[in-house]
């Protein structure tokens, strides 16, 4: 059986108890604030505008719902503080995490407002990865070459793990922000994604991998589980509010510093959070590379992403996105199992998942474009024509 170790001996599953207060208030702040940021919005017309390109919904739709899960986030994380008994000096990394979300939230509304240029936008991703740096959350990389019987000093690992943990950032941002299309997709796959590391979080905390480590990664997880569950009943479709740049921007942030807080175990379990990832790294490779063969330009929006072409070809919104629900649960299945078993033979089964990946990307002609911001529209053509 590949999880008949899940649960370690070092603790029982009861430890992981004291954390689910942190789910019910970070929910109830995550509604109430939400619902109050959707009030707000509508008052100052901080709204996303239908452009009937990329943006296809009928009327005005009210952001700031990044605000609300902040605001869930933020109290899930103090109650969190208040319920674990034992004082091992994760205040200040939980703090480094909220701080750094609140400057990723803080970024993306002002994109929201103002509509900045890209680079200012991963301007201010970069510096929301500061905070973490700054508290040492950062990956460990000697752990790779133990095998090898090598090591690196500390200042050389410290120079690598600078810019993997502003890669992580700028990468699982602007994921979260390309996957943002339909109502209540990016918050549902990163509820998803988020539960999954959950488990892997519970895992490791039972096999008593690390006392700072292991709460803090309870604490944030289940915290941005709360808070995203506060948010999605309002965001469901048809949507009353959207999270706008301030959510996705926040939940990649906060995703990307729960990766690197697993960075800091074995890198089997590193290379398990990516995987648990896969559905975004999925989309925006498949935008990226859409793009290149088409000769399109990298940052302009468009409606072919993996989602859009699925609506394309026929699927209803709602359709649409319990496929993806689907896929990014499939996603982290994978990447929970594989952190079971050996790394050598994880990798393989990652291999083989990013080519099968790819294929079915190819063979659904995924890569294919028409115009500048829409999806091939070849077979629809075809089925109105028949």
């Amino acid at each position: 059986m590949i999880f008949e170790y899940f649960v370690g001996p070092k603790r029982p599953l009861s430890w992981t108890f004291q954390f689910w207060p942190v789910l019910l208030i970070s929910f109830v702040f995550g509604v109430l604030a939400t619902w109050m940021c959707k009030k707000i919005a509508l008052r100052y017309g901080i709204v996303d505008r239908p452009d009937d390109t990329v943006k296809t919904h009928k009327e005005p739709i009210a952001y700031m719902g990044g605000v609300g899960i902040l605001i869930g986030l933020a109290f899930g994380i103090f109650t969190g503080v208040g319920c674990f008994k034992e004082d091992v000096g994760m205040g200040s990394w939980l703090m480094a995490i909220l701080t750094g979300a609140a400057i990723a939230c803080f970024v993306g509304l002002i994109d929201d407002v103002y509509d900045l240029k890209p680079w200012h936008k991963i301007i201010g991703q970069a510096i929301a990865s500061i905070p973490l740096i700054a508290a040492g959350i950062m990956p460990s990389l000697n752990p790779f070459l133990e095998p090898f019987g090598w090591s690196m000093p500390q200042s050389v690992e410290w120079a690598i793990g600078v810019p993997i943990v502003i890669f992580t950032v700028l990468g699982a941002t602007n994921s979260l922000n390309l996957l943002d299309g339909l109502d209540g997709l990016c918050a549902g796959v990163t509820a998803i994604i988020t539960i999954a590391l959950l488990f892997l979080a519970v895992h490791l905390a039972t096999w008593g991998a690390s006392e700072v480590r292991d709460p803090v990664r309870m604490i944030v997880c289940i915290s941005l589980v709360g808070g995203i569950c506060g948010f999605l009943p309002y965001n469901r479709n048809p949507a009353k509010i959207f999270m706008g740049d301030a959510g996705s921007m926040l939940l990649g942030f906060v995703v990307a510093a729960i990766m690197m807080l697993f960075a800091k175990a074995f890198p089997r379990w590193w290379a398990a959070s990516i995987v648990v990832f896969g559905l975004p790294i999925l989309d925006t490779a498949v935008a990226l590379v859409r793009r290149l063969l088409n000769k399109r330009p990298l940052f302009v929006s468009d409606r072919g992403h993996i989602y859009d072409q699925m609506i394309d070809r026929g699927l209803s919104l709602k359709k649409t996105v319990k496929v993806c629900y689907a896929l990014a649960a499939v996603y982290a299945f994978i990447g929970l199992a594989m952190s079971q078993i050996r790394t050598r033979h994880a990798l393989i089964v990652y291999i083989i998942v990013f080519i099968v990946s790819a294929f079915i990307v190819w063979k659904m002609g995924f890569l294919k474009m028409e115009g500048l911001r829409g999806a091939i529209k070849k077979d629809l053509k075809l089925k109105d024509e028949d």
